[in-house]
């Protein structure tokens, strides 16, 4: 129970307020909307560059724990989109996007908030390792395969250029690539630049939190019940769970083997509804999607930190 209350609750207050105040008319859907820009384009941009820039790589960038983590999120992609085309009679690339769902975990906005108040900010090591992977490899595999549904046939040179226009066209990417430049090259930052980029990696996360309980609002839950369900159980319970197994058959210490397992455990993030809405497909899946496994979350992680050691 002190988990729940210590930890999580916290957390989840704040979306909680962002929702509350959409919901109530005391903030707009346009702030909002405004607000998430400055949190996805500039505030966690500052924080990820910041961690990244300073990181020691050779120990965060531990082989188990990037094998851990993205072995068992390419499993769930597979379960989700194959789940999704044989379990419910979707087409591909109704599925690909259901499937991306089930790829993509919040591990900015609820991994790092989390994992940060149950363990400390030093903890945070081994989150920004996979933070520095997750984009690219998500959107890279849920683009390729959406790419593949719609175009059978070999992989083209158009289809690659596309690939990597959605990777590397991203704030957040762009931010993590500069901050492992900026650590490889052994640049130090002044100090005001360092002061500023500190200032903004603190509203970071609070205002990103914020802003997502107000983009919540706007998902209405409706239809789609069975996908929506299955993708609550691969993120929430099968994905920790093939992090669990791997981590532990891999030998994986004990501080990545909690990160990549907590951050594994998260909700998807709204990067799933983004990308159902860039293609046009099984939007009311990833909206709900989003939203219900985000409050049953609220459980299931208070359930995962009594167990991880």
């Amino acid at each position: 129970m002190q988990a729940l209350l210590d930890v999580i609750l916290p957390v989840f207050l704040v979306i909680g307020f962002g929702y509350l105040a959409v919901w109530r008319g005391w903030f707009s859907t346009a702030g909002v909307d405004g607000l998430m820009k400055f949190t996805q384009n500039i505030a966690i941009p500052c924080l990820l560059f910041k961690a990244l820039s300073t990181l020691d790589l050779q120990q965060s960038f531990d082989w188990r724990l990037l094998t851990s983590f993205y072995t068992g999120a390419f499993c769930c992609f597979l379960l989700g989109m194959f789940g999704a085309r044989f379990g419910f009679k979707r087409d591909w690339q109704d599925s690909v996007a259901i499937g991306f769902c089930c790829l993509f975990s919040n591990s900015v906005m609820l991994g790092l908030a989390i994992t940060e108040r149950a363990y400390g900010a030093a903890a945070l090591a081994s989150n920004f390792a996979i933070v520095a992977l997750h984009a690219p490899f998500c959107y890279g595999v849920g683009i390729t395969a959406m790419e593949i549904a719609r175009n059978p046939g070999p992989l083209s040179w158009s289809l690659v250029k596309t690939i990597l226009k959605a990777m590397f066209n991203n704030a957040l990417l762009i931010a993590i690539l500069l901050g492992l430049v900026v650590n490889i090259s052994g640049m130090t930052l002044p100090t005001v630049a360092s002061d500023a980029l500190a200032m903004m990696a603190r509203v970071a996360l609070p205002t990103a939190l914020f802003a997502m309980g107000g983009v919540l609002y706007q998902y209405r839950p409706e239809g789609d019940m069975r996908p929506i369900i299955m993708v609550v159980a691969v993120t929430l319970i099968v994905h920790p769970s093939l992090v669990w197994m791997i981590g532990s058959s891999l030998d994986l210490s004990a501080a990545p083997f909690r990160s990549a397992v907590l951050t594994s455990a998260m909700a998807p993030g709204i990067n799933t509804y983004v990308f159902a809405n860039m293609y046009n497909r099984a939007k009311r899946v990833a909206a709900s999607g989003v939203l219900f496994s985000t409050a049953t979350s609220i459980l299931t992680v208070w359930g995962w930190l009594h167990i991880i050691p």
